[in-house]
């Protein structure tokens, strides 16, 4: 799949052609030195930006192939990014207590913006995640995903354009687990004010910037009371700063019928972790599955890590079977995060008229 996306790539830029199949506003190398190929024209044509270093992780199983797939589409496209490397470690870095060093991690610190494929954590060894370790050590405290219809892939539905905001740092996953008695283990939950305002106001900021008109919460606050109902207690409180956009609450449990039965109703969601992990994948079902769909953290400070959110799939790593659209979508959830909206919309024009051309299979 990558070969027509990088033809179409180096098309839109040799002609200077922009399509506007789809253009979702929610959302390596240098210059090219070679001489006597197109690839090398377009590139002294159009190089003229200093390059932008990003932390890359290629991640495991397919990670690598997919990882390559987007370097060579970026190349294509003169995008002006320095890949900065990172691979997860084979032993427990001490200072992070997971398989990724804290080398890695600084890298992200220091560039502020990076790029991650599918990461796989054995479970139930006592291992750290992987991505749980990214979340906290970086402070990731959003995980924002669009999630809308693709022209040329047919689904149940067709009009699908939302976004799931995610608290991405307390809750049910704040890891705080401990066996009371033999046979009986407690989680907690944890849910702060500080959290919950900070989630809150990027998501009505999002939906202020990016033209959207409603954002819901979600929660189970008439089970939870204290913890979800704190949530929503701080979701109301930012709503008051932004009566421009329509505020609602509604159920977790209701929230996925209303999602299978008319997706349409919603726009943008916000919602505590664990709500968050389960109702981005259900949307992304809704799609075509999380092949199919971007996905971007954001840190403090500005620091963005962009992310294919679904799995290693080992079995058919190395067997030129992967589909790199996830990871090529979110790569441009990264350019837009650094501004380089022309970059992106070619890259995106290209992978979405690849799809609805139905040139290559979805795997």
């Amino acid at each position: 799949m990558a070969s027509q996306i990088l033809r179409r790539a180096i098309g839109s830029r040799s002609s200077q052609i922009l399509p506007s199949t789809h253009r979702n506003p929610n959302f390596g190398s240098g210059c090219g030195s070679g001489s006597g190929s197109l690839l090398s024209a377009v590139a002294r044509a159009f190089c003229s930006q200093a390059p932008i270093r990003a932390t890359l992780f290629p991640g495991d199983g397919i990670g690598p192939e997919i990882a390559q797939s987007v370097k060579q589409v970026f190349q294509a496209a003169e995008v002006p990014i320095e890949w900065e490397e990172h691979y997860v470690s084979k032993e427990i870095d001490p200072r992070t207590q997971s398989f990724l060093t804290w080398e890695s991690l600084e890298s992200v610190r220091q560039n502020g913006v990076g790029l991650k494929g599918p990461m796989a954590t054995p479970i139930g060894k006592g291992h750290r995640s992987l991505n749980l370790t990214l979340r906290k050590e970086l402070n990731l405290y959003a995980n924002v995903r669009p999630c809308y219809s693709l022209p040329g892939y047919k689904t149940r539905y067709d009009n699908v354009d939302l976004i799931t905001i995610r608290e991405n740092t307390e809750g049910e996953y704040s890891g705080l687990e401990h066996q009371v008695v033999r046979g009986v283990v407690e989680s907690l939950k944890i849910i702060t004010r500080q959290a919950s305002l900070r989630v809150a106001e990027y998501a009505f900021h999002y939906a202020k910037t990016h033209g959207r008109e409603r954002v819901s919460a979600i929660h189970k606050a008439n089970i939870m009371q204290k913890t979800d109902g704190l949530f929503l207690k701080c979701c109301r409180e930012v709503a008051e700063k932004y009566p421009e956009i329509t505020y609602e609450e509604v159920v977790i449990d209701n929230c996925c019928m209303m999602l299978v039965k008319n997706p349409a109703l919603f726009d943008v969601l916000v919602m505590p972790n664990l709500y968050g992990d389960i109702i981005s994948d259900l949307c992304a079902g809704l799609v075509g599955g999380l092949g199919l769909t971007p996905s971007c953290n954001i840190g403090e400070g500005g620091i963005a890590l962009a992310e294919a959110v679904h799995g290693s799939a080992p079995d058919i790593a190395g067997k030129d079977l992967a589909n790199p659209t996830a990871l090529l979508l979110s790569a441009v959830t990264m350019l837009r995060h650094l501004k380089l909206n022309d970059k992106a919309d070619r890259i995106q024009d290209a992978i979405l008229n690849t799809i609805a051309e139905g040139e290559v299979p979805n795997r």
